[in-house]
């Protein structure tokens, strides 16, 4: 059957040291991951369940391109995160299965509309319009796990024009990663080619147009892009 309209292949993501690339089914975000991040919000950071939400899968932006700053917004952080990339999915993953599951890893920053954000936990309204807008899922390569193994501990950072503005240690997740994964199977039928950001660290902040933004993960890989004008 024909469609009324052509519409975009499906995202893909580089995979580093391979002429190959993943293929984006979904992409799932954890909120205040991070204990030191979790203050900063104003918020207990304790072990309840995690906060999930989503961004579409073309809200994707590759590491070396720039992301439009939103319009609606006057305040865009950046949030530095390391990235879960599934190779296999399932319902209600056991954390012990959980990371032979994972193809791999890589780098995102979570761009988010702050002032949006701050609007609807106010009023007790989801997060979609603060966090799933276009361009706000920039990503680094794909590192297979096969490769670089399963990382626990490792710095993250992340600077604005050369200026360092978070940084800690992928060790401080509260949620760690095989949790995450088996958490979020309870919830949704994960597949392959989803990808889970887990969380940012303290010290997020405000980004404007023209700035340059790096960050990394030990042992998993970095990012840079760039922040565009405002979306016409």
């Amino acid at each position: 059957m024909k469609a009324p309209f052509d519409f975009p292949p499906r995202p893909v993501v580089p995979i580093a040291g391979r002429d190959e690339s993943f293929p984006v089914h979904r992409i799932y975000c954890v909120g205040r991951n991070y204990a030191e991040h979790a203050r900063e919000m104003g918020a207990d950071p304790t072990r309840e369940p995690p906060c999930f939400f989503c961004k579409p899968a073309d809200a994707l932006v590759l590491s070396g391109g720039t992301a439009a700053y939103p319009p609606r917004t006057t305040n865009l952080h950046h949030e530095i995160e390391l990235v879960i990339a599934m190779g296999r999915g399932g319902r209600d993953v056991p954390v012990a299965d959980a990371l032979s599951r994972i193809y791999g890893y890589a780098v995102g920053n979570d761009l988010t509309r702050r002032d949006l954000q701050a609007r609807a936990k106010a009023n007790g309204e989801p997060w979609d319009v603060a966090k799933g807008f276009d361009d706000s899922a920039v990503i680094g390569p794909i590192q297979p796990a096969a490769v670089i193994g399963h990382p626990s501990k490792g710095r993250i950072w992340l600077r604005v024009n050369g200026a360092l503005r978070q940084e800690a240690d992928i060790a401080d997740l509260i949620w760690r990663v095989p949790e995450v994964v088996a958490e979020l199977s309870t919830l949704f039928a994960l597949r392959a080619g989803d990808l889970i950001y887990t969380g940012t660290p303290a010290g997020v902040g405000a980004l404007r147009p023209g700035d340059h933004v790096d960050g990394g993960v030990d042992g998993v890989g970095t990012i840079a892009h760039s922040i565009g004008p405002p979306t016409a």
